[in-house]
């Protein structure tokens, strides 16, 4: 995708802080975090959206949370917790339409939901 903001991230045509890269997902650090630690891991291959994503290749998803486990796992992220969100769509706040999953922790975060 040619005006795809992480698609250049993995080319590495603009800067990024990796935390993970393998031959499916790079993980780096967001630009405005909203937690302690708060990392966007992304597929290789563009999507926009989860919705996309899971329709034309759920292996993908698979991947991303491989990914997520052996970095939290490396990291010890997983022992207090951590949060995996993704946004679909403008409504839900989606900014950047290459799917990606924020990874939030290093602190306590607020309730929500059930």
């Amino acid at each position: 995708m040619i005006d795809c903001l992480f698609c250049k991230i993995i080319e590495g045509k603009i800067p990024a802080t990796l935390v993970y890269e393998d031959g499916n997902v790079v993980g780096f650090k967001d630009l405005r975090p909203q937690a302690a630690v708060h990392l966007l891991f992304i597929h290789r291959k563009h999507t926009k959206d989860i919705n996309e994503m899971t329709k034309n290749d759920p292996t993908q998803l698979s991947d991303l949370f491989h990914a997520i486990r052996l970095y939290t796992e490396k990291n010890e992220l997983h022992k207090e917790g951590f949060r995996v969100v993704t946004n679909q769509g403008p409504f839900a706040g989606q900014t950047v339409f290459h799917t990606h999953l924020h990874v939030l922790g290093g602190e306590p975060l607020s309730h929500f939901g059930a």
